[in-house]
């Protein structure tokens, strides 16, 4: 194309004029490569490719680091067993951009495992068996059924306390078949992320600093044909003098498209301020428009008629005149003013003493004087969207580093932690409070928004839990909190698969999940029961589990009685009757008990970097980062390491256990009735387990086993 055609607009050069507009160089460069540059079209492409080598440079430091991160989270994620026996899974559905399909659901389930049988919906035809591999012919077979989502195994959901299972895992993409006990899965999934991380660094080489600009889209067309049903749609008639138009003036509006028998094929969401179409109960063809917006900017309509009146828009202060470059308009621009007393809003005053007020964030342009006439549906107000950003691949490296390290984004969205209507508060020191009040008005939530930031919904607009109310990234904190843990995994994976799709670089979904396992590995506790655990503690959550499962059954003194024991032992029930009976025999107290009680604990999202060094084994943490804060804190606390995970045993120079190295058996007692016979405590209680045989020989065979 830069061949044959012409080279194109170039990006600007310099980081500072990061407003908005101010990305490319206003002048194209008009000729080709075939035809010779001019010296100052010359000079400027130069910028392109220095710009295109320093990045190079840079960031292949930044991506090497990120490799070798994630490689130290995740060493000790071994394929450790054939199947955990979970019950649970992940529903697996086709990626859409609204209706093209980016990544088909055959492509995204191929070659993991089914947890349920699918069926045919329309023959009833079973297509796969629950914990069957799901090949290339099952795949297609799904695929050519109306089949819109299916459940998977994934390493997510897997319950293998170290390490993965193979069933959770699916297929060794190395070598087409099931994945085989041992497999370093964690090492290959950090290499798989890691290793594209160059190459991404490297694309903007290609590139030379021309800007590629993403077009918005700005119209829906529909996918099928059918009957128009609206939800939440609120539209007004505007006539802007030459012809009418329905102006959509809810926020939270739907339209759907549904068959004949009244079954939903598909749901648009409408956007405030669209133009409507078409009307309720139309019936469409495939192909038709329903809405359509304006792609640049966001608008600000008035939603009664009624007469403009400025309040706190003043010229110079918080305002200032603006001449549009291409048209020559002149209109007034919001600007960010010293004085934080100050809001500019617009106010309509309508019949009836009807008075909607609207406030104004920065940069607004205002398309109406003070004093005029408007009607319902009149644009009153323009935002532009933020300017489409060269998108280059340093947008690329740093938003998965601060995906992978669950930062909180540098401009983060506040989000609603409950469903509800929108009521707008007042304003405190630079801020606007908005609330969120249930329907049924039990909970109300107030949250402060910042000014500078625009406000994403309206008074009386309906919102769902999680859904943003200012524009921004919604931190993955929020959503662990408000839409919880399994929300949060498929948000990083797709996420972190979004940046790398932007570049065209494939990664399959199971290496992103590996690694967002290990993030999502420990839990806190928040009550810590009869467990040794403290409150606020962060401990790996099988742990917790297995230390509740030992408490189930037994009891704790409350009221030790007439005997030896303090309150707050922790005894079985059998013990419990034994002491019991001894104490009534000899004429004491009895003992009061009550039933333990388990850890109550919540899931944490920690960014790969602190979950590499809050690993259980301190040698590998202490070959990553920090060393001498690692010894330290491991020597305070006499910590054991017990070698489970690859690197701590590259270290000490054993076997790694992985692949052929890989233990078998875990935790065993091996020993010989002799042994027994004097007194090893350990042996004596496995040999008990096992209901004691004869021979030492069988002994020794049957706890390997």
């Amino acid at each position: 194309r830069q061949l044959g055609g012409m080279r194109g607009l170039m990006a600007k050069p310099q980081k500072s004029s990061m407003q908005q507009g101010n990305e490319v160089i206003e002048n194209p460069i008009l000729s080709s490569f075939k035809e010779g540059l001019t010296v100052l079209e010359y000079f400027i492409s130069t910028h392109g490719a220095r710009k295109g080598l320093a990045d190079t440079a840079l960031k292949t430091a930044d991506a090497g680091y990120l490799t070798r991160r994630l490689v130290d989270v995740s060493q000790d994620v071994i394929i450790n067993e054939t199947d955990c026996g979970t019950l649970r899974g992940i529903k697996m559905t086709a990626l859409k951009d609204n209706e093209d399909v980016i990544e088909s659901l055959e492509d995204r389930i191929l070659g993991r495992v089914s947890l349920h049988e699918i069926y045919d919906p329309i023959s009833d035809e079973l297509i796969c068996e629950a914990n069957q591999t799901i090949d290339e012919s099952i795949a297609s077979k799904i695929a050519e059924t109306s089949i819109e989502e299916v459940e998977i195994r994934s390493v997510l959901t897997c319950e293998t306390p170290r390490g993965v299972c193979a069933k959770c895992y699916g297929r060794d993409l190395a070598r087409g078949t099931m994945v085989e006990k041992g497999e370093a899965v964690g090492v290959i999934a950090a290499q798989s992320i890691g290793e594209p991380g160059t190459q991404l660094t490297l694309r903007t080489f290609h590139v030379g600093g021309t800007a590629s600009r993403l077009e918005a889209e700005s119209q829906h067309k529909t996918k099928f044909e059918g009957k128009v049903e609206f939800e939440n749609v609120r539209v007004v008639v505007y006539n802007d003098g030459e012809e009418e138009h329905n102006v959509v003036l809810s926020r939270a509006g739907e339209i759907k498209i549904v068959d004949d028998e009244g079954t939903n094929l598909i749901t648009y969401n409408v956007p405030y301020g669209s133009e409507m179409l078409v009307e309720e109960g139309d019936v469409v063809p495939k192909g038709a428009v329903l809405c359509k917006w304006d792609p640049y900017n966001a608008l600000i309509f008035s939603e009664i008629d009624g007469t403009i009146e400025y309040k706190d828009i003043i010229d110079g202060v918080t305002s200032s005149d603006d001449t549009d470059a291409q048209t020559g308009h002149r209109e007034k621009v919001i600007t960010d003013s010293k004085d934080r007393t100050l809001v500019p809003t617009i106010m309509i005053k309508g019949t009836k003493d009807r008075i909607r007020e609207t406030t104004l964030p920065v940069e607004t342009h205002i398309v109406v004087e003070d004093g005029e006439k408007v009607e319902a549906g009149q644009v009153i107000a323009k935002i532009p969207r933020v300017a489409s950003k060269s998108k280059d691949i340093t947008a690329g490296l740093p938003r998965i580093t601060e995906l992978f390290e669950a930062r909180s984004p540098s401009e983060p969205a506040v989000v609603t932690e409950i469903d509800g209507i929108v009521e707008m508060g007042g304003r405190k020191r630079g801020s606007q409070e908005v609330f969120v009040k249930s329907k049924d008005g039990t909970d109300e939530k107030k949250y402060l928004i910042s000014l500078s930031k625009h406000i994403l919904v309206q008074a009386n607009d309906y919102v769902k839990a999680g859904q943003p109310l200012s524009d921004g990234t919604i931190p993955a904190q929020d959503i662990l909190n408000i839409l919880g843990p399994y929300a949060v995994q498929s948000y990083l994976v797709n996420e972190i698969q979004e940046v790398y799709r932007l570049q065209g670089v494939k990664i399959n979904d199971k290496h992103i999940e590996t690694i967002v396992r290990t993030m999502m590995q420990k839990v806190e506790i928040t009550d810590p029961g009869d467990t040794m655990f403290l409150e606020g503690d962060k401990v790996d959550r099988f742990e917790v589990n297995d230390r509740n499962d030992e408490l189930i059954g037994k009891f704790v003194v409350t009221n030790a009685g007439g005997s030896e024991l303090k309150r707050g032992t922790i005894l079985d029930r059998r013990e419990v009757r034994d002491q019991n009976n001894q104490l009534i025999k000899d004429g004491k107290e009895e003992l009061e008990t009550r039933e333990a009680e388990p850890a109550i604990s919540k899931p944490i999202l920690l960014g790969i970097t602190r979950a590499a060094l809050s690993t259980d084994s301190w040698l590998s943490a202490a070959s990553f980062q920090e060393t001498t804060k690692v010894l330290t804190q491991a020597s305070i606390e006499a910590k054991k390491d017990f070698l489970r995970g690859l690197k701590e045993n590259v270290v000490v120079g054993h076997k790694v256990p992985a692949g052929t190295g890989l233990r078998d058996y875990d935790d065993i007692v091996v020993g010989s009735k002799a042994d027994m016979e004097e007194g090893d405590e350990d042996i004596a209680k496995v040999f008990e387990e096992l209901g004691g045989s004869g021979n030492g020989e069988s002994e020794t065979a049957e706890a390997e086993d």
